[in-house]
């Protein structure tokens, strides 16, 4: 195949091109089209969109690159990806003004084309009304959500179109990219990297200038730049979102590192479940060489790079470095042991940096605004932001960022909203916990939420920053079956190498669910924590070796939790079904007798058209009474 060269890009040319066509936009409405948002129909609401604008004969652009009319003032109708505020969504923002509406419907579309489009008119019923002030809130700025949150990695996030690299460009993409394959060598890159303190974002939070260091140093004709877009936890959409939602500031990332350590070649491994992220990344890389920014001859140096997109097949364990490069390989993807490291043996045995999205994707931001400045947000040890996907009992649940330093509190009452109760409503003292970094992670209390959000700070207490899941528990949540779900979750995803993760997560899986259903005993809970003790220091990778973290932090924090479970067999949440008291509810019962006549035992008593009570000595909880009763006045069986 014929190489082309890549000749220098006239930057300034595409952003007087996309400020011309721009300001011929009257209003650009924007419409989240991130995972969460499609999913609730906001493709449908972006085509009746362009229906209404064309029935009205209301100049609609939805390309901003086709030849238009100068003289025209037209509508711009856009997609983007993820906007953050997920629980709300679909989100519709409509600029200039800066306005944001929420849960659009596609039949909202034709009443705020009538009155905002056209006439600036303000439909309160669409907007977000923040709980606990009552206020309509017209403008992100004005939502608690967004206020209280520096979105840095995610500024362009939900702003800009995806698939248009001209706005990437226009906003100052790659420019950096630029800066250092014209101005910097490998050596000053990586001082850069390592002046600004940037810490991988992908859970470890080692230092990435000294990662790129390692591998720059190392002798060889081929080196490797991978990106790990692996993203396995329950409840993490962190880096898919940055897929989504800003693709290019991935690949200048990367483009980045690769001039850091002499790579020419790069991967980007994401999970297959990722359609909408695959297919974007696979278009940024395609506008990119075609464009020159990619491929031979990068801005009219002698230097190359190449850039694929590799699928995973929905393995956790490929998150794991050494098994994400087996997979790569056309292998299993199953952990190797280490050292050697990647930047010594690396993908085919080459050196090799692997660094995840979140980490990629703030490189360039480092490289614009100088290490300096970096370096005034967040820590003096874990500088910068980190992005989180908060869900779990808050009303605000979606994808948010803050500068290190920031409390969990500050994240779950002033971002989230507050705790829900089983209700559903606010209720402050329903906090029961906040799990914090994924399956591999812990169970943070009440007593921990000042602490500053820090690597070091987090893992000296037990926990981890992890990949940026947070997920907050109320009150009415069993701690044990939290402990369990994650259990269950890696136990199902452990590759089966090693014996310790193979057979220990499954017998602690077990261990756990005896608990459950009343079949513990307080021997239980201390096989449980000897068990955990042996898998974390005996396991092969970090799948294994952290599996059993929400097991140890929950017997830590909520050991009478557990006790209640085994000693007096009650499940202080009133989740566990076998250890619930059976009762019949005075309220729902209407006397019917359906369930005593079902009764195997005799064990339900009362007259017809008055309230029946159950035996709860001669109850064997078969569960007759609660499947004949027509009135769901029968709990605990």
């Amino acid at each position: 195949m014929e190489r082309r060269s890549n000749m220098c890009i006239d930057f300034d040319k595409i952003k007087n091109d996309f400020s011309s066509k721009e300001k011929n936009i009257q209003k650009r409405i924007i419409i989240c089209a991130g995972t969460g948002c499609v999913a609730n129909g906001s493709l449908e609401v972006y085509e009746e969109f362009v229906k209404i604008l064309e029935d009205k004969n209301m100049d609609v652009v939805v390309d901003l690159h086709k030849e238009n009319d100068e003289n025209k003032k037209g509508y711009h109708v856009s997609k983007s990806g993820c906007q953050g505020f997920c629980q709300m969504g679909p989100l519709v923002a409509i600029e200039p003004e800066g306005i944001l509406y929420v849960k659009i419907k596609p039949e909202d579309v034709k009443d705020i084309v009538e009155k905002t489009i056209k006439n600036n008119e303000i439909i309160n019923e669409y907007l977000y009304t923040d709980p606990k002030t009552e206020k309509f809130c017209e403008t992100k700025e004005e939502i608690p959500f967004y206020r209280e949150q520096k979105r840095y990695v995610l500024k362009e996030c939900g702003v800009i179109d995806p698939s248009d690299i001209k706005e990437y460009i226009y906003r100052g993409g790659y420019e950096s990219a630029k800066k250092v394959y014209t101005e910097y060598s490998p050596k000053e890159v990586c001082e850069e990297i390592s002046r600004a303190g940037l810490r991988g974002r992908g859970g470890g939070g080692f230092p990435t200038g000294k990662k790129w260091e390692f591998t720059r140093v190392k002798e060889s004709k081929k080196k490797y730049i991978i990106c790990n877009g692996d993203e396995g936890d329950p409840g993490a959409f962190m880096d898919r979102s940055i897929m989504e939602g800003n693709p290019h500031s991935v690949i200048e990332g990367m483009m980045i590192a690769a001039k850091a350590v002499g790579a020419d070649k790069g991967y980007i491994y994401v999970r297959t479940e990722y359609p909408l992220a695959v297919k974007r990344i696979k278009k940024a890389i395609k506008d990119a060489e075609e464009m020159n920014i990619l491929g031979d001859n990068i801005f009219g140096t002698d230097e190359s790079y190449h850039l694929e997109v590799m699928e995973g097949a929905g393995a956790f364990v490929c998150g794991e470095e050494t098994a994400l490069m087996s997979s790569i390989e056309g292998k299993r993807g199953m952990p190797m042991p280490k050292p050697p490291y990647p930047a010594d043996k690396g993908l085919w045995e080459k050196p090799t940096v692997i660094n995840n999205v979140e980490t990629l994707a703030t490189v360039p931001l480092i490289i614009r605004d100088g290490s300096t400045e970096f370096k005034k947000i967040g820590t003096e040890n874990s500088p910068g932001t980190k992005v989180f996907a908060l869900t779990g009992n808050v009303p605000n649940t979606g994808l948010i960022e803050v500068p290190f330093g920031t409390t969990i509190r500050e994240i779950i009452y002033d971002i989230g909203g507050g705790v829900l109760n089983k209700d559903g409503k606010i209720d402050n003292d329903s906090f029961k916990a906040v799990q914090i970094g994924g399956p591999s992670g812990g169970c943070l209390t009440e007593e921990e939420l000042d602490i500053e959000m820090d690597f070091d700070k987090l893992v000296d207490i037990g926990a981890m920053v992890g990949s940026g899941g947070l997920v907050v528990i109320g009150k009415n949540t069993c701690i044990v079956q939290v402990a369990q779900f994650f259990m269950q979750f890696t136990q199902n995803e452990s590759c089966g190498k090693c014996v310790p993760c193979r057979e220990g997560t499954k017998q602690l899986l077990a261990l756990l669910n005896e608990i459950i259903d009343g079949k513990g005993n307080a021997e239980t809970l201390d096989e449980l924590e000897r068990l955990s003790k042996v898998i974390t220091n005996s396991s092969l990778c970090g799948l294994g070796k952290t599996a059993p973290s929400p097991v140890l932090s929950t017997l830590k924090n909520f050991r009478a939790e557990y006790e209640a479970h085994v000693i007096q067999d009650k499940c202080i949440a009133g989740e566990c079904e076998a250890l619930l008291t059976p009762e019949i509810d005075p309220e729902k019962c209407r006397g019917c007798t359906l369930c005593s006549k079902v009764c195997p035992v005799d064990a339900i008593e009362g007259e017809p058209k008055k309230v029946h009570t159950i035996d709860e000595e001669k109850c064997i909880k078969c569960g007759s009474c609660a499947e004949k009763c027509n009135f769901e006045a029968i709990k605990g069986v």
